[in-house]
């Protein structure tokens, strides 16, 4: 004869942080991925995607996927977004050394600058 009222909460996942209806993930990187884009496969609750990752990105970009988030009955679904971490190796071949140590030489980036 009354209302009834269902408090529903979510579980904090080890891969996912919800927010509303969208879906937040980690996306890990190389620098080359980061610095000159990619395509590059994330898994979603809804099975696994293709992330275009733009050149020139930087770790914390959210990149989205439209409608790829949980979904809403009396609307349209939420969305997911990929947080990219870049990565960097914990050791190196000795080609891998010389090749970033001639990048270190030759570019002009300084990313304490101004930008």
């Amino acid at each position: 004869s009354g209302d009834l009222y269902l408090i529903i909460r979510i579980a904090p996942h080890p891969r996912y942080r919800v927010s509303g209806r969208d879906l937040y993930a980690p996306l890990s990187l190389s620098p080359w991925e980061a610095a000159l884009g990619a395509a590059v496969p994330v898994d979603t609750p809804g099975g696994s995607a293709t992330v275009n990752v733009p050149p020139g990105t930087s770790s914390g970009r959210r990149l989205r996927l439209k409608g790829r988030g949980l979904p809403n009955r009396r609307g349209e679904p939420g969305d997911f977004f990929a947080e990219a971490q870049i990565k960097v190796p914990t050791s190196l071949s000795g080609e891998e050394r010389r090749l970033l140590e001639e990048l270190r030489e030759r570019s002009t980036f300084d990313p304490r600058g101004k930008r």
